[in-house]
């Protein structure tokens, strides 16, 4: 039992450490590049929630049919699924923390960009990220916890 909590543990850690590592170095590195796959992010995602206002219009209808930042983050996500899915039989508690914390992910990504107010008393930390002004910090979405290790949390004291 206390094996499968110590997995369950790594595997919230692993994953967040994993969604600071994306938004920091592919989305927002890779992603300025506008000849890459990545491009969506810096490009169309930032881009509209400048223009908006933190809505991302592009979350209302969940598909994979329309080639948008949702549908892309869908298939990113459905990769790193896939991509861990051997570790599951091996690493149960690990991979089950991985794959929950993935579906926390999308859930909060995407209500924090179709209410904007909720995001701003929720999810802070991407709100600022998005409108604070610093779109070179605040990397996590699910929870802060990187940020705060690295560093990287930047309150926006203008937004209260």
């Amino acid at each position: 039992m206390l094996t499968l909590i110590m997995q369950f543990m790594l595997g919230l850690l692993y994953a967040n450490a994993g969604e600071w590592l994306m938004h920091k170095y592919i989305l927002h590195g890779l992603g300025k590049n506008r000849h890459s796959f990545w491009a969506y992010h810096w490009y169309e995602h930032h881009a509209v929630c400048a223009k908006n206002g933190m809505l991302d219009p592009g979350y209302q209808n969940v598909t994979l049919s329309t080639w948008n930042t949702q549908s892309k983050e869908l298939i990113v996500l459905a990769g790193i699924v896939l991509l861990h899915l051997p570790l599951g039989w091996l690493l149960p508690g690990f991979v089950g923390a991985l794959y929950m914390s993935l579906a926390l992910y999308y859930y909060k990504h995407r209500k924090a960009h179709l209410d904007p107010v909720w995001a701003r008393k929720h999810l802070r930390w991407h709100y600022e990220h998005h409108l604070g002004g610093n779109c070179s910090a605040n990397w996590c979405v699910t929870w802060p916890w990187f940020d705060y290790l690295l560093g990287t949390r930047v309150k926006n004291s203008t937004l209260e």
